[in-house]
């Protein structure tokens, strides 16, 4: 498969089987396959507005973890305590090859997380996670749930399936819980070889 056809193959998965399976596929490419020829800047954005919120030295979740491309940025700011989890096995695989998370385990978002307990993390982090075909917007409940009063929650998003995927009504079921205290301007991410759409990095203030 040309490189180029990469995400609408993962978008096309028909549930969260196949799109655990195309992942474990796509994980030994995906890091290279991103920068080359995807230019991904997500997480490097994402990252650097995390920072303006949480300190270095707080216990961090990432979300829908991938290969860690994440981690990495966090790390260059100066994180160290982090965890992680994702539906994929395979990409989970090369986020422990780096060696900077603490504990990294399966996960899916929209389903309980029953490995964390409640208030366990000052803060949590998804790139390219709560997008079209992938996680739903009901992972937040039990997102919010993990991360303490007073912590926060960012994401990155995508504006034009903000309202159509529930993004929005889910913001409204959560008054109370968390509210939204930042929304960048939507940016391309990826700037070249994907589709043509952009992203904001969304910040959350746990409730």
């Amino acid at each position: 498969m040309a490189n180029g056809n990469r995400v609408q193959w993962v978008y096309a998965s028909k549930d969260r089987e196949e799109l655990a399976a195309r992942y474990d596929e796509w994980a030994k490419d995906y890091d290279a396959d991103l920068t080359n020829d995807f230019e991904w800047r997500g997480a490097e954005l994402a990252c650097a507005t995390f920072a303006k919120y949480v300190s270095s030295d707080a216990r961090v979740m990432d979300v829908g973890v991938g290969t860690g491309l994440a981690g990495w940025e966090l790390t260059k700011l100066g994180f160290s305590n982090m965890d992680g989890f994702d539906l994929s096995p395979g990409m989970i695989e090369e986020a422990k090859a780096k060696g900077w998370y603490r504990s990294l385990k399966v996960g899916v978002l929209g389903e309980p997380l029953g490995d964390y307990a409640d208030d366990t993390y000052d803060a949590a982090l998804a790139t390219g996670v709560f997008t079209e075909g992938h996680a739903p917007a009901s992972g937040f409940d039990e997102v919010v749930r993990i991360v303490k009063p007073g912590g926060h929650f960012v994401i990155t998003l995508r504006p034009d399936i903000y309202e159509s995927s529930g993004f929005k009504a889910k913001e409204v079921e959560l008054v109370g819980k968390m509210t939204l205290v930042e929304a960048t301007d939507p940016v391309a991410m990826p700037p070249k070889g994907g589709p043509d759409t952009r992203h904001q990095v969304r910040v959350y203030e746990i409730l």
